[in-house]
């Protein structure tokens, strides 16, 4: 997997429904290519979402994967999660308003198609650590030794490891 191939940007959102969300999603992309929107108020990095589509591509590599389809490998992996449910609750789409993370992987520049749906908006990607210790129930003793950031990579790699 060429990490130039990655792309992510942030989008304010207004989902009137879910699956049409998706389905206008899917009919911009072609064969080969992802696009992976993600709840971004629970994202702290561009190098955990790099992560997390790091060690879902390698998972699949070693046929270790976790879902049968990359899109949902890749919610599980940056969401540090094994049970599908509880990663869509943390990274998915939900109705209304919301920041997204938008993840494009091996695609043309769809900047403005993704535009025309959302208003792009790089501020969404700022991390909110109080929300994120919240959202991955982070304690006290594992913050001081790690920052945020580094406590969510570790717990995405140790995802691979405790298979």
């Amino acid at each position: 997997m060429d990490m130039d191939n990655i792309k992510i940007l942030g989008f304010r959102a207004n989902i009137d429904s879910v699956g049409d969300t998706l389905d206008r999603i899917n009919s911009i992309k072609r064969d080969g290519e992802i696009i992976q929107l993600l709840n971004a108020d629970s994202i702290v990095s561009k190098n955990h979402i790099i992560h997390g589509v790091n060690q879902a591509f390698l998972a699949f590599e070693r046929g270790e994967n976790l879902a049968k389809d990359i899109s949902v490998e890749i919610v599980l992996r940056c969401s540090a999660q094994r049970q599908i449910s509880k990663a869509f609750n943390l990274l998915g789409l939900h109705e209304g308003e919301m920041n997204l993370c938008a993840v494009l992987i091996n695609c043309d520049d769809y900047s403005d198609e993704l535009s025309g749906l959302f208003t792009l908006d790089e501020s969404v990607l700022t991390p909110d650590d109080e929300n994120l210790i919240k959202v991955y129930n982070i304690g006290e003793v594992e913050l001081e030794n790690m920052s945020v950031e580094e406590i969510i990579i570790d717990r995405i790699t140790k995802l691979a490891v405790d298979y």
